[in-house]
């Protein structure tokens, strides 16, 4: 009874309602329209990374630059000084220069939001910390031989540099997992980089080093500094036509370890008329003669050096030349936001050194992909300058921007041995 009453009413009720919107009486629209609209809270920009540099001496990095510089007193924007412009090859493991001189820069690189990092003098609201000792200079300035008696300054710069972070209660307090010291040749650092083992270094490659000591978890892969010029002017209406050598490379052709394939490359690419494979040491006149072979090539080969990478790779970027890498090991930069299959081609080493089979597979590549190739190779070019002031985008800034991935990863680790009452159990699996 009860029931057929109450759908009796509710019948009643979607008719009048029906009829009334019919005849128009009732907007149902109105209703709606006044119902709070949604509306996505605009995005806001990723917080600057807040970096506190230690302010040591001079000896430890800008005097190796200037050695007139006797003062004892940290760098400052105002006696930064220039990176030496007859510097050759030193240049390409330049990358602790450019990271510390862009914290040091006071003035604006383009826009408020252009950098990625931001000095801040109080360590208590520090992101990370950034420790501006030129490992890689010291190296080459003190003990490139590495039986030269000159060796003990760079041995004596480490020792003292690990005794001023381990009186540093910031140090102390994060084991180093949040400093950042730049390492990008292989041997610097080379007498206690195990007591920076869990530091974010900033490598070219880990190809000397154990996974305990660098690894893609904790550290970042920088490009080499490019030592050949940046082709500015690269307008060609047909440049697959103007760039007359199929594949290019000079440089040395007898290295260590997995370089050795560029020995065995040199005797399968001597007989082409349309490879130049030159062996080759790093002069002035040479990087110039290097400069002006990428810019009239299509392909410039990279094989691997004494370790998986090398500074040609980014010489030719740089001179929009489609880089041809030949390794089976290599780790590169910024490879969570760069594609590299974009611009660049890959052969393993028994593709390589298959008699025939790479210049066959270059020379049947399309000219449209090519194109396309040399195309994308302009627009990504300026993620690999490094420049003093750093501007938006460049080589130090996507560093930075890779530092601020890795964080996270070392919060977690932090706060996990904080707690730990015995050794890392996960480790041990």
């Amino acid at each position: 009874m009860y029931e057929k009453v109450i759908l009796t009413f509710i019948f009643l009720f979607l008719l009048i309602i029906s009829y009334s919107i019919f005849i128009g009486t009732l907007d149902i629209r109105s209703y709606f329209n006044q119902l709070p609209t949604f509306q996505p809270a605009p995005c806001k920009p990723d917080p600057k990374l807040r970096v506190f540099m230690y302010d040591l001496p001079p000896r430890f990095n800008v005097q190796m630059i200037d050695r007139r510089n006797a003062s004892e007193s940290p760098v400052t924007a105002n006696d930064f000084p220039p990176w030496p412009g007859n510097w050759g090859l030193k240049r390409q493991h330049s990358v602790e220069y450019w990271m510390m001189g862009s914290l040091i820069h006071e003035g604006d690189d383009g826009g408020g939001e252009s950098r990625e990092a931001v000095r801040v003098f109080d360590p208590e609201l520090a992101d990370a910390f950034f420790v501006p000792f030129f490992s890689s200079l010291s190296f080459n300035t003190h003990g490139h031989t590495m039986t030269d008696p000159a060796t003990e300054i760079d041995r004596k710069l480490q020792v003292d540099l690990m005794e001023f972070l381990n009186k540093s209660m910031y140090w102390q307090r994060s084991k180093g997992r949040d400093h950042i010291i730049p390492m990008t040749h292989p041997n610097a650092f080379r007498f206690l980089r195990n007591q920076v083992n869990a530091t974010i270094q900033v490598v070219v490659d880990f190809g000397r080093y154990p996974k305990s000591m660098s690894n893609l978890n904790k550290d970042v892969v920088s490009p080499y500094v490019h030592v050949v010029d940046s082709f500015t002017d690269d307008e060609l209406q047909d440049p697959w036509e103007a760039r007359s050598t199929l594949l290019f490379f000079r440089g040395r052709t007898f290295r260590k370890d997995e370089g050795i394939v560029r020995a065995k490359l040199a005797k399968i690419l001597s007989t082409y008329s349309d490879v130049h494979y030159e062996r080759s040491v790093a002069t002035e006149e040479n990087i110039k003669a290097s400069s002006k072979g990428m810019r009239s090539s299509k392909f410039c080969l990279h094989p691997a050096g004494d370790t998986a990478s090398s500074c040609r790779l980014f010489d030719a970027i740089v001179s929009h030349c489609v880089p041809v890498i030949v390794s089976d090991k290599i780790e590169l930069p910024f490879e969570d936001e760069i594609d590299y299959s974009q611009f660049a081609l890959f052969f393993s080493f028994k593709e390589a050194l298959q008699p025939g089979y790479m210049v066959d597979q270059l020379r049947k590549f399309p000219k449209q992909k090519w194109t396309e190739m040399w195309r994308q190779l302009k627009n990504i070019s300026h993620h690999y300058e490094f420049q003093y002031p750093p501007k938006r985008e460049d080589a130090v800034n996507m560093l930075w921007r890779q530092v601020k991935h890795k964080l996270s990863g070392v919060t977690l680790s932090i706060h996990r041995n904080r707690r730990l009452k015995i050794s890392d159990w996960w480790r041990k699996r």
